[in-house]
């Protein structure tokens, strides 16, 4: 059970329809501990406030602010792109950082700037590029490549995202034994023109998502690599209807200077007092 002390205050945010719970956790309202217990009972669609996640802003040492991010399931995940630029704006409008920022992650330092809604965000190097790995799905036979950006994802290249049942073929890519034990994001990849169309199956929300900051990464990633898109930035159309910018270096299998920029848009502020716990 949560050991919550009420009311909490927090403000709803999203970037391309991926939702956040946001909490300024600088005084330690909220202990450790709990911080798995208060996603998992928050996240909860219909009978709480309902995300894909939850971030607490906290004092850091190192940066502006760190940050602690909760995917809906209370697991604990080191870096979230679109949760990241939430996380950016969000300090900016409590005072904890200022317009050009860094914060502390379970990743690294991540760097960004605010322009009012819109938000760019300095990711850290990928790891661990690999194409053309063989796996086997539900007796289907099929080629992923994978990239860490941050998490990781594996990222499967398709002429026709909408015929792809992302939940049932994404659930089964993400618990594959080629990815254990932690698992992978998993990334659907349609190319169109220079622009490129994903969908996503996310860990730790285990669904389909509107929108995954570092899946359109990686996907942008894999385009120009593997599908020959060439212009810079490269746009990510996403689920949520939304096109983020995707910009890069790329130099063989060796990507560097990474940027992801779109809006963090505030949706509302409340305040937690009720019945959720």
């Amino acid at each position: 059970m949560c050991t919550i002390t009420m009311p909490i205050s927090f403000k709803k945010m999203h970037g391309s329809g991926n939702d956040f719970i946001l909490i300024d956790n600088r005084s330690g309202i909220i202990r450790p501990e709990d911080g798995p217990c208060l996603a998992k009972r928050l996240s909860r669609r219909r009978f709480s406030v309902g995300a894909d996640g939850l971030i607490l802003v906290e004092n850091s040492v190192t940066a502006d602010f760190k940050w602690r991010f909760f995917n809906a399931d209370g697991s604990e995940a080191e870096m979230c792109g679109n949760g990241g630029r939430c996380a950016a704006r969000f300090a900016t409008i409590i005072g904890a950082a200022p317009a050009k920022l860094n914060f502390e992650t379970k990743a690294g330092i991540i760097h960004a700037e605010v322009n009012k809604q819109l938000v760019k965000l300095e990711l850290p190097g990928p790891i661990g590029m690999l194409f053309d790995i063989p796996i086997e799905v539900n007796g289907l036979k099929m080629q992923v490549h994978f990239i860490n950006t941050g998490v990781p994802h594996a990222v499967i290249l398709a002429d026709d995202i909408e015929r792809i049942d992302v939940k049932q073929i994404g659930r089964s890519i993400r618990f594959h034994e080629r990815f254990r034990p932690q698992g992978t994001n998993v990334d659907f990849v349609e190319v169109e023109g220079a622009d490129v169309i994903v969908r996503t199956y996310e860990r730790g929300v285990e669904d389909e998502t509107l929108a995954c900051g570092t899946g359109s990464v990686a996907s942008a990633i894999i385009a120009a690599a593997k599908a020959g898109v060439a212009k810079r930035p490269v746009t990510v159309k996403t689920r949520g209807g939304e096109s983020l910018n995707i910009y890069f270096d790329l130099c063989g299998q060796e990507a560097s200077n990474i940027f992801l920029e779109g809006e963090a848009a505030l949706v509302y502020s409340g305040v937690i007092d009720g019945d959720v716990f």
